[in-house]
């Protein structure tokens, strides 16, 4: 045990004990291809159940939870963030075409809480095993001069793999394709700082008020939606022709990002679903509906482009497997932008 360094804030006992703490929910998310466990210097994944590919690609993602860890230290609630972490990376994965295989995990934190971390780590694997991924390794970092002693962020990444020629990417997108939404959780892991200066900076709103049948504060740590197991299905049996993850920036920013050249989209905003916490934001806040799509998932978190000709099929087929709520939201038009009506 190093006295020095305990002095000076870093306890390496209880990252030891954090690690031990961990062990029994990493391994809940075995699977094919993971080689050794946790505390190698580096993650191990076999692709060899993958030589049936024949130019197989591998797709990487990377991202954090954001200024939503702030309502989680509010609350002192932290068994769902680590769900968010592994959504916003494995959703993104998964909007190329590509299968999610493994993910990795950091934490830095200004004290090292062993209970604290393992629960974290516990929303971690929960994420993984509902996405199908293994959770190949991580890092607990104690850094008392970067972070008070109650706080912490979160980072991870994603791998997956994708045959070459089966890469969605928009590319096959026509004037005329439907769109497919399918519904989010809520809001998912963006727009937390208007949505925390809404209602507890200008506002000084009850975390224990209901809406719809849950308070405020469930509302808002309710973990990100992970789509790996309904969309996976539908990538290998239809022609998907472009996927969004809808997240920072809603509709506005992250639908023209499949399109090509000189197309919009249209979304049919009676087809969407009722989500009840965007109109309480909405009504609290005073914020034009219009500027609610440019920052909010709006109850949709990811949507599917198709031909018109499976749209139908693909929406029966998601909801008969996942009872999902997938429905037609919208159309691709010849006229740049997102266009609500």
């Amino acid at each position: 045990m190093s006295k020095a360094y305990k002095k000076a804030g870093v306890d390496l006992e209880a990252g030891y004990q954090s690690v031990a703490l961990i062990k029994k929910e990493v391994e809940k998310t075995r699977r094919p291809g993971v080689l050794g466990g946790i505390g190698s210097f580096g993650g191990l994944f076999s692709l060899a159940a993958y030589k049936d590919y024949r130019e197989p690609v591998l797709v990487s993602g990377t991202d954090g939870v954001g200024t939503k860890l702030k309502l989680a230290f509010l609350f002192d609630k932290h068994d769902t963030v680590g769900e968010d972490l592994v959504a916003m990376s494995v959703n993104d994965v998964l909007a190329q075409g590509a299968e999610p295989l493994f993910f990795l995990d950091y934490i830095a934190t200004g004290k090292i809480k062993p209970e604290k971390v393992a629960t974290i780590v516990s929303g971690v694997a929960s994420g993984c095993v509902k996405a199908g991924v293994a959770l190949l390794g991580g890092e607990t970092a104690e850094m008392p001069d970067m972070y008070g002693a109650d706080e912490y962020d979160l980072a991870g990444f994603a791998v997956g793999i994708v045959e070459r020629e089966k890469i969605i990417d928009g590319r096959s997108i026509a004037t005329g394709d439907l769109i497919i939404g399918l519904p989010s959780s809520g809001l998912h892991s963006n727009g937390f700082s208007l949505v925390r200066k809404l209602l507890f900076k200008d506002n000084a709103v009850d975390p224990q008020t209901v809406i719809a049948g849950k308070t405020l504060m469930e509302h808002l740590l309710t973990p990100t939606k992970i789509y790996v197991k309904e969309v996976l299905p539908v990538i290998k049996k239809f022609s998907v022709r472009g996927i969004v993850h809808i997240t920072g920036g809603g509709f506005d920013e992250n639908i023209p990002r499949v399109l090509n050249p000189g197309q919009g989209v249209e979304i049919y905003r009676e087809a969407l679903p009722e989500a009840p916490i965007f109109a309480f934001l909405q009504e609290v806040g005073k914020l034009d509906w219009r500027e609610m799509y440019n920052v909010f998932n709006m109850g949709i978190g990811m949507i599917l482009i198709v031909g018109p000709s499976e749209a139908e099929a693909i929406v029966r087929f998601i909801n008969d497997r996942e009872e999902a709520g997938a429905r037609i939201i919208g159309r691709v038009t010849a006229e740049p932008g997102v266009v609500i009506r």
